[in-house]
């Protein structure tokens, strides 16, 4: 994945790792070797599972430290001051991240799960994968948005300015939606546990990684930071497959016996990313935003931040819970999900344009 310093120069070639391309391989690999190895090595999960310190689990909680902060290393919080040059561009993406998608999902797992696909799920866990989607929805994309704006020739400064304001807005919002929107579903907000996960996987983060990028950049520049960032990759990568191991392990008996939950829950999540991508992507055109700036708005305001997403039902729910199963049905169709919205918004370029025509900022350079 490209550096956000890099994006910034220059336009990266379009192209996903070849890690990154399989995702969804690997997170299937995952789903079958933590189920295996939950059912044939149940002790070591259940010490794993008892590894816990205020309601966080201690491994779980590395595990999240090494997918999120290399992640969060990528964004340049400097690049806040340019919102004002694509702001047709960056409103339509803030107002489909937490005006539309929060809503819209909590609507589709009201629907789909609580109604629709009542039947064929387990009674006891309806309110919990409605949570899980909520979760899912409630963080906007951080660090694959980079590699969904190269392959669509997006702005890299809009796409880098419009996350670093997502993740600054990220900070202070996601817990009040998420309680907003779980209280609505008559599901038990605890509210100590929730305020926790913020400080610990968004807020700790941030600073972190925000502090490591500046001792980067002040000792080494930007080649320490592409190299940081080069060498991080796997390990974030790695570290969200060894989370997801640990997932199934305790998830094992659910899904052996219930194999279409995965299906039941996919549904939904397809669903919300082609309706937000399409809401962004129209009404960018109705604005008279150029092509270059409305590929990674469709894109930003589909796809989710699904580490925090883990993260967070993980310490609200817990591990056995259907709201951690529904955040990694997000991560499963992820990448496929947003290739096909990538290909869509690529083979529209011709239709967008001739019916957007440049209007005041949007019309000039970043």
């Amino acid at each position: 994945m490209t550096s956000v310093t890099d994006i910034s120069r220059r336009r990266a070639t379009p192209a996903l790792g070849t890690f990154e391309r399989y995702l969804t391989v690997w997170v299937a690999l995952c789903i079958v070797a933590g189920i295996v190895l939950g059912r044939l090595l149940p002790a070591p999960f259940q010490a794993l599972g008892r590894m816990t310190v205020a309601e966080v689990n201690i491994p779980v909680a590395l595990l999240i430290w090494l997918m999120i902060v290399p992640m969060l290393l990528k964004v340049d919080f400097g690049a806040l001051h340019r919102v004002a040059e694509q702001w047709r561009g960056i409103a339509v993406t803030v107002g489909i991240n937490w005006l539309v998608k929060p809503f819209s999902m909590a609507l589709l797992g009201w629907l789909f799960i609580g109604w629709m696909f009542r039947p064929w799920l387990p009674a006891g866990q309806i309110d919990s994968y409605i949570a899980g989607l909520i979760l899912l929805a409630a963080a906007p994309c951080t660090a694959m948005v980079f590699v969904w704006s190269n392959l669509t020739d997006g702005e890299p400064n809009f796409t880098l300015t419009q996350v670093a304001l997502n993740d600054t807005i990220m900070v202070f919002a996601f817990a009040p939606i998420v309680a907003l929107l779980l209280g609505l579903s008559s599901i038990t907000v605890p509210w100590t546990t929730l305020f926790l996960s913020v400080v610990l996987y968004i807020v700790v983060p941030v600073i972190a990684a925000q502090l490591w990028r500046w001792s980067l950049l002040a000792h080494g520049g930007e080649a320490a930071l592409a190299h940081a960032l080069r060498s991080l990759q796997p390990v974030s990568l790695l570290a969200l497959l060894a989370t997801l191991v640990l997932l199934f392990g305790f998830q094992g008996e659910q899904i052996v016996r219930q194999p279409l939950v995965i299906a039941l829950l996919a549904a939904p999540i397809i669903i919300q990313v082609y309706l937000n991508a399409g809401i962004a992507y129209a009404v960018n055109r109705a604005l008279g935003v150029p092509h270059n700036i409305a590929c990674p708005s469709a894109l930003i305001g589909a796809s989710n931040f699904f580490e925090l997403a883990v993260a967070a039902a993980i310490a609200l729910f817990g591990f056995q819970s259907g709201a951690a199963l529904a955040t990694v049905v997000g991560v499963l169709v992820e990448v496929p999900v947003m290739l096909s919205v990538v290909r869509i918004v690529l083979r529209t370029r011709g239709w967008y344009q001739r019916g957007s025509a440049p209007v005041g900022l949007d019309s000039s350079p970043v």
